[in-house]
């Protein structure tokens, strides 16, 4: 129960380090705008911190791509025109799912392949361990047992 507070602490930091990361002077007065830019903005990663979106980040790069998409919003692209302007500016890195289009459907098959792959070596593995006789079967050679025999005794 002592850590409670601790908890409640952790939880409403980060409540408000993601709540902050978009400043009031940032969010356009059309709502409908705001929400695009929002929903936007979720999708593509922010380059300083590599595993959060621009809404999340509190970085200055962060800030300026924000700033850009709500332009680019306000002079009238549509959502996949501001997204495919920031691509081409930054590079497919920005986004935050990669597209399955191109050369990246070798990356997101490789994952699966290599399972399959992996299955069945292992399933060649088992079933060619069950096939090789066990080498204790033979015994031992009478040579082998007079030797044993005679450091027995000792």
């Amino acid at each position: 129960m002592r850590c409670r507070p601790y908890v409640l602490g952790g939880v409403l930091a980060v409540v408000a380090s993601v709540a902050l990361a978009v400043q009031p002077d940032e969010v356009l007065d059309d709502p409908a705008l705001e929400a695009r830019a929002r929903d936007i903005s979720a999708g593509l990663r922010c380059l300083v911190c590599q595993n959060e979106s621009i809404d999340e980040s509190n970085a200055s790069l962060a800030k300026d791509l924000r700033l850009l998409v709500r332009e680019r919003l306000v002079a009238g692209d549509t959502d996949a025109e501001v997204v495919a302007f920031i691509v081409d500016r930054y590079g497919e890195f920005v986004l935050l799912k990669p597209t399955t289009g191109g050369w990246n459907w070798l990356l997101w098959a490789s994952g699966p392949g290599l399972f399959v792959i992996a299955l069945g070596m292992g399933v060649v593995y088992i079933r060619r361990r069950g096939q090789v006789p066990a080498g204790g079967e033979a015994g031992l050679s009478e040579e082998e047992q007079k030797r044993l025999d005679e450091l027995l005794k000792d």
